[in-house]
Formats: C-alpha cells, sequence, structure tokens
C-alpha cells in the first residue's frame, strides 16, 4: 500500500494569505473537498503545532491557528485539541500563554493538550533500531485510535540548521518527550525523523507560509530583517511528504538536500518526486519562490573561541545547536564572551592545552576526550558541560554561565509570569528538561 503511494500523482495547493487568511484556509481544502471530508468517526481533531518556543518569527502564527480551529467547527468538528511538546529547555504551558494560543483555545473552544505534562510510552523506531518515548495520549489518540480521529500537521515555513527545513515531518518531533530527543540528535537526526513518519502519517500537512525563515529556524531579533522572508501563503495537502517537498522547493531546497524527506521518499510513504506532484496555484510557487539557506549568520561575540573536532562535529547536534544558542544570547540578551567552546571529536590536543580561563564543553564526544583534563586543570568552577548531542537545557545554562545572562531572562515573560505556569507544570507532572534554576 505505501509504495502505491509514491506511484501516485499527489496534489498540493497554494493559496495567497493576502485576501484573507480564513479564505485561504478555505481554498486549501476545497480541491480536496473541503474539510468535513477528512472527519472521521469520533468527529474530533487533533492540530500538531509548532510552538517551539517564546520567540518572535519561530511559532505557527497565532491567528492562523485561530482560522484553522473556527474552519473546523463549521465543518462540524466535535472536540479539537491543540497539541505540543515545545523544545527543550522550555515547557509547553509557558509558551501557549506567552505567545496566545492559551487565550485562543479558550476564545474557541479548543483544548490546550501539553504533551510534556503527559506521560511517557516507548515505540521502537526501525532505522535507528532504538526505542523513543512519545507522549502516551499521542500514542492513544494518534496510533491505536488512528482511524477514529483526524490529525492535523500544522508547522511554519522555515529553514533549520540542524535539518535543513522543519516543516510537517520535521514537526512530529514535538511528539517526542524532550529527553528522548537528547540522543541520536546528531547524523543520525534525519533517520530519526523519517522513523517517525513510518509510525505515525498526519491525515492533512498545512503549512503556514505568512514568512518564511532563512538563516535557520531561531532568528534573533537583532537580526529580523536578515532572516525573515515575507511569504504571504499557505500550503497545504494530504499527501505530508509531498507537501514538505513543495514547501521546500519553495525555499529552495531540492528532494536531495534535505536528507529526512530522501530517507521518507525512499520507503515510499508519500510521493517525493516533485515531478510527479500537481501544484494547484503554481503561480503562486513560481512568483515566491526564494533561495534561501539554512547556514547560521555566524554572529558571535568576537572574543569567542570555538575550537571544532575535525573528525565528528555534528551540525544535527552539539555544533548547530551551541551556535544558534550562541547567537541568540549575544545579540538579543546581550551576552558577552572571553571563553572557549570545545565541540565535537578529534579537537588538536595543543589547542585545548593552551586554553585559559572559561570553557563550554558542547556534546559527549568533546567532554568524553577532555572534560575531566580541563576540570582538573582549570578548576570545575570554570568548565560548564553539555552532555549528550542536543541537551538544550544543559546548553542554555552552561552558555548563560560563561555569557553573563540570567537565565530567566531569556523567557522574555518574567520570573513572576512564569512562576503559575510552572508550577501548574510540574502539579501536572511535566517531564520537560528545564534549564537548572540554580
Amino acid at each position: 500500500m505505501d509504495k502505491n503511494l509514491s506511484e501516485e500523482k499527489a496534489k498540493v495547493v497554494l493559496a495567497d494569505t493576502k485576501p484573507g487568511i480564513p479564505d485561504a484556509i478555505r481554498k486549501v481544502f476545497e480541491p480536496f473537498g473541503g474539510g468535513e471530508k477528512f472527519l472521521r468517526s469520533s468527529r474530533d481533531v487533533y492540530i500538531k503545532v509548532n510552538a517551539v518556543g517564546l520567540e518572535p518569527n519561530v511559532y505557527t502564527d497565532p491567528e492562523v491557528l485561530r482560522q484553522t480551529i473556527l474552519y473546523f467547527k463549521k465543518c462540524g468538528a466535535r472536540s479539537i485539541y491543540v497539541i505540543e511538546n515545545c523544545t527543550q529547555a522550555n515547557f509547553t504551558r509557558l509558551v501557549f500563554k506567552a505567545i496566545g494560543y492559551l487565550k485562543i483555545c479558550k476564545e474557541t473552544g479548543a483544548i490546550p493538550v501539553y504533551l510534556d505534562e503527559t506521560p511517557a510510552i516507548p515505540v521502537f523506531l526501525e532505522g535507528v533500531e532504538e526505542f523513543i518515548d512519545i507522549s502516551r495520549f499521542v500514542f492513544e489518540r494518534l496510533i491505536e485510535q488512528r482511524a477514529e480521529n483526524f490529525y492535523l500537521s500544522l508547522p511554519k515555513l522555515k529553514t533549520h540548521s540542524m535539518s535543513q527545513v522543519t516543516l510537517s515531518i520535521k514537526n512530529q518531533f514535538g511528539l517526542v518527550h524532550q529527553n528522548s530527543r537528547i540522543a541520536d540528535h546528531n547524523y543520525r537526526l534525519h533517520q530519526k525523523f523519517a522513523d517517525i513518519y513510518r509510525v505515525l502519517r498526519p491525515d492533512f500537512a498545512l503549512i503556514e507560509g505568512l514568512i518564511a525563515t532563512t538563516h535557520g529556524h531561531y532568528p534573533t531579533r537583532y537580526n529580523a530583517d536578515k532572516c525573515v522572508v515575507p511569504m504571504d501563503l499557505l500550503i497545504g495537502g494530504p499527501d505530508p511528504l509531498a507537501t514538505d517537498v513543495v514547501a521546500s522547493a519553495l525555499m529552495g531546497f531540492g528532494l536531495e538536500d534535505v536528507r529526512h524527506l530522501k530517507l521518507s521518499s525512499d520507503t515510499g510513504i508519500g510521493q517525493g518526486d516533485i515531478a510527479r506532484i500537481d501544484i494547484i496555484h503554481k503561480d503562486l510557487f513560481d512568483s515566491r519562490k526564494k533561495n534561501l539557506t539554512c547556514e547560521l549568520l555566524d554572529d558571535y561575540p568576537p572574543d569567542i573561541h570555538f575550537l571544532r573536532g575535525k573528525e565528528r562535529c555534528c551540525k544535527e547536534g552539539c555544533r548547530c545547536n551551541t551556535e544558534t544558542c550562541v547567537e541568540m544570547i549575544y545579540r538579543d540578551h546581550g551576552g558577552r564572551g572571553g571563553f572557549t567552546i570545545l565541540m565535537g571529536k578529534g579537537i588538536d590536543k595543543e589547542d585545548v592545552d593552551k586554553i585559559t580561563g572559561r570553557v563550554h564543553i558542547a556534546g559527549s564526544c568533546a567532554i568524553q576526550d577532555y572534560g575531566v583534563a580541563l576540570q582538573t586543570r582549570l578548576g570545575k568552577k570554570n568548565v560548564t558541560m553539555s552532555p549528550g548531542c542536543n541537551n538544550l537545557a544543559m546548553t542554555v545554562y552552561g552558555l548563560c554561565k560563561n555569557m553573563r545572562v540570567n537565565q530567566l531572562s531569556l523567557s522574555g515573560v518574567g520570573p513572576i509570569r512564569s512562576a503559575v505556569p510552572f508550577i501548574m507544570a510540574k502539579l501536572n507532572g511535566s517531564q520537560a528538561n528545564i534549564v537548572p534554576l540554580i
């Protein structure tokens, strides 16, 4: 059955949002018979947004979420769930409150589901041959009860320094509990995305493209003029792979450029060949196509010294994870330099022996090679470490300490506004991997 999907000609719709978001949503679903055609026996809708964090231009536009909820209510949906598990170093309840999703849910009657507050259940991934912990809520509603419920992926149109793009297939990484994202957040990351897609495939992908981002998925406010690209589009279709392929092409990436899309295409679960995709309103595609980049701006304090491994320094993990955070803390929070960052395997020992002062060691490869020696020589108080391949909480903690920034200031909402959501999240069993407070 899956192989046949790759042989069919898929259909992906582009809709202009300039005349209005409600009209654009309707135009995306219209060629497929309207949203009511996708409702299943329960008439329940599960919307997986991209609410990665609090920073502007990184999450699915709130008004697109609002109008999508209202559209499906008009289509006869019974209950609409808005689900997400945000990035590490944060917790979803706070993100929903700060960016306006919680208010939208209250006003529309949708039900917010903070997946970090749900129990975990292990699921085996064939490609990486490992178990991951996903939300039990997701497992029960969207895997065990798959035939009964409609699952909509609602990501944002973005490039990504670690995965080239972050669209509907990458969006499903938010179904995974945060501590289960740390392992394999390296050269195996794309395989992990493709494996998750084999386990669970959205019924429809609706990509919010009011803007796109270039130079990665976390554009700083300081560099927004260089990183935020107006697009005024929605892109959608019932084949998530085909929809991601078209959205990637809109940003200038082919199938071979985005490894998790190529891996997914190779499984036959969806159409990966853009020549076999019928793009509805192709004039919008042709007129708004860009050539964006996923490469970071490399905008760092000039007195930070980076030592990158020659054998392995995975862009998908310790490298771009760390460099993205450095850009953000430096430009948006006044972070300072004056220290050294080690990342990867195969760092020259002579360079390490020259280090004086403070050090942050990113990733288990560099920690294994030099962690104990640097702590012994420089003192433990001068060495911070981020174990694993992408332990974002410890990365933020270590960088904030070295860059002389109060980690609580990163949320932008203040400790008082954060306190109540934090307490509620903990009372509800949040498993979020947050930044250590002390």
